[in-house]
C-alpha cells in the first residue's frame, strides 16, 4: 500500500499524472488503500447517509411501481368525472330555477277567438239565409215558421221527406237542408205525391244548399252520418225539438203535432 511518504504517488516537483489537474486542497491528502475492503467503514458510513429513513415495506414498494401509480391516476380520474357531471347537473338546474323566477317581460293575456259556431245546441233556430235550389233565391229559414228543418247529407232521406210532408200540420214548412247541392235540381214535385200538392194543404217543401254546413254547425249537430237531423220550430222561432239522428218520421211525430 503506497504511503504518506511518497506523496500520494506524485512525481518529485509536485506536478501531477498525466497533466490531470490537482486535487482541492481541502481534500487533504488522499490514500487509495490497495485493498479495497478496508473502505468498507467508509462505504457504510456513506449509505447509511444516503438511506436515513426506515426501509420500504413491500406494499410500498407495490404503490411505487409504474403501473400501479397509472392504475392511481385512473381511478382517480374515475373518482373526479361523476362528480363534475353532478356538479354541473347542479349548476344547470340553479340556472334554470333561477331563469324561470327571473320576472321577465308581461304576457298578453290569451284572447279565446269564437268563430260564428257553437257546439253546444241553440234553443232557436238561427237566423241565416241559404240558397233555394229551385231558384237560386237566398231563403231566410226563419221567414217560413213553423219550420221542420231537415238536414239530409249523407242520408238516402227520400222516404223520410215524403213522411214528413204527410205527417206535418198544414200551414208547416218543411226545409230539407243539404251541404251537397243536388245535381239534378230536386223540387217539391219530385218528393210530394201528386194529390199532396202545397197549394192543395197549405204545407210548404223547400230544397236549401247550405255549402259551408253552417246552420248544423250553429245548431250543434255532429257530422253526417247516414241519418238526418231535425229541428222543429214553433212559430216565434224556438226549436221544439231537436234530433240528432232521425231514420223515420215516427221518431219526430209527436213533435209535428205540437206545431
Amino acid at each position: 500500500m503506497a504511503g504518506a511518504s511518497d506523496n500520494g504517488g506524485r512525481p518529485p516537483g509536485g506536478g501531477t499524472p498525466d497533466d490531470l489537474p490537482d486535487f482541492p486542497e481541502e481534500w487533504g491528502v488522499i490514500v487509495i488503500p490497495d485493498d479495497l475492503s478496508e473502505l468498507a467503514d467508509e462505504v457504510a458510513a456513506v449509505r447509511a447517509e444516503l438511506h436515513t429513513g426506515p426501509p420500504l415495506t413491500r406494499l410500498q414498494r407495490l404503490a411505487r411501481r409504474p403501473s400501479v401509480r397509472r392504475l392511481r391516476r385512473f381511478g382517480t380520474l374515475l373518482v373526479r368525472t361523476p362528480a363534475l357531471i353532478i356538479s354541473m347537473a347542479v349548476l344547470v338546474t340553479v340556472a334554470s330555477l333561477f331563469a324561470s323566477a327571473w320576472p321577465g317581460p308581461p304576457r298578453q293575456p290569451v284572447t279565446q277567438r269564437t268563430s260564428s259556431t257553437t257546439a253546444t245546441p241553440i234553443d232557436k233556430l238561427p237566423a241565416i239565409d241559404l240558397i233555394n235550389t229551385t231558384d237560386g233565391e237566398a231563403v231566410s229559414v226563419r221567414g217560413r215558421l213553423p219550420a221542420v228543418v231537415l238536414l239530409t247529407e249523407g242520408c238516402d232521406c227520400a222516404k223520410l221527406i215524403t213522411d214528413t210532408v204527410a205527417a206535418a200540420r198544414p200551414g208547416t214548412t218543411i226545409l230539407v237542408v243539404s251541404s251537397i247541392k243536388p245535381s239534378t235540381g230536386a223540387t217539391s214535385s219530385d218528393v210530394l205525391p201528386t194529390a199532396r200538392t202545397p197549394a192543395a194543404d197549405g204545407k210548404t217543401l223547400v230544397f236549401l244548399h247550405d255549402q259551408t254546413d253552417t246552420l248544423r254547425d250553429q245548431l250543434g249537430i255532429g257530422p253526417p252520418d247516414g241519418t238526418a237531423a231535425v229541428a222543429v220550430v214553433d212559430t216565434l222561432g224556438k226549436i221544439v225539438r231537436l234530433h240528432q239522428r232521425t231514420a223515420s218520421v215516427e221518431t219526430i211525430r209527436p213533435d209535428l203535432s205540437r206545431l
